[in-house]
């Protein structure tokens, strides 16, 4: 193969390792993942993981900080959506709560991720989990916990600590969807998912708007 056909196909293999690791790595977890699954997955020769990826960590990484990202840039457009212009508070809350939650079936190959994270939490390292904290969820809280903070400037909303507001928010419109779907592994109806975004808007705004 000439030189400028293998740095062609360089990236075309990257990106099929980085496929295979996040289906192997979604189904298997971390710890029980194997590179010589990832390489049969990926349809590549262990060799040419490693001529990528340095191990598993390092390649762990890579998956979880671009699944992330992708995760990341959806999330924060929501947000400039539906809080960078309100029109009505409460039904623009609610439109970025069922954002959020559909976030997860959307990105069903990150949340399998985030399920086997959450699995075996204390066998992944933890410059990984910091990374891929910092890399998505905490860009996103970080943006929404702004945007609280200039509704409550406006007067819209009562925010003494936008970082545990933006918490809340999370919590009110989105737990309840990520314990009956266990992070969008299952099925939930619009209209089931609908109500839970509106009853945790509801509870948002009696706890926020201002007195």
């Amino acid at each position: 193969m000439s030189r400028e056909n293998a740095a062609r196909r360089g990236p075309e293999k990257r990106r099929a390792i980085l496929e295979g690791a996040r289906e192997v790595f979604g189904r298997d977890g971390y710890t029980r993942a194997s590179i010589d699954a990832i390489a049969k997955a990926a349809e590549v020769s262990t060799r040419t993981i490693y001529n990528h990826f340095k191990d598993k960590e390092e390649l762990f990484r890579a998956v979880i900080l671009e699944s992330a990202e992708q995760v990341r840039e959806v999330q924060l457009a929501d947000l400039d959506r539906n809080l960078g212009k309100i029109v009505d508070l409460e039904s623009d809350l609610v439109d970025l709560g069922l954002a959020f939650t559909r976030v997860m079936p959307r990105f069903g190959a990150h949340f399998a991720l985030v399920r086997q994270i959450q699995a075996e939490i204390g066998h992944v390292p933890d410059d990984v989990i910091h990374a891929w904290q910092e890399a998505g969820p905490q860009r996103v809280h970080e943006d929404l916990a702004r945007r609280l903070a200039e509704l409550g400037d406006r007067g819209l909303l009562d925010v003494p600590d936008p970082k545990r507001a933006a918490l809340h928010f999370v919590a009110l419109v989105g737990s309840e969807v990520q314990s009956r779907t266990y992070y969008g592994a299952l099925p939930i109806g619009d209209a089931e998912r609908e109500e839970i975004v509106r009853a945790g808007v509801e509870v948002f705004l009696r706890a926020y708007r201002p007195k």
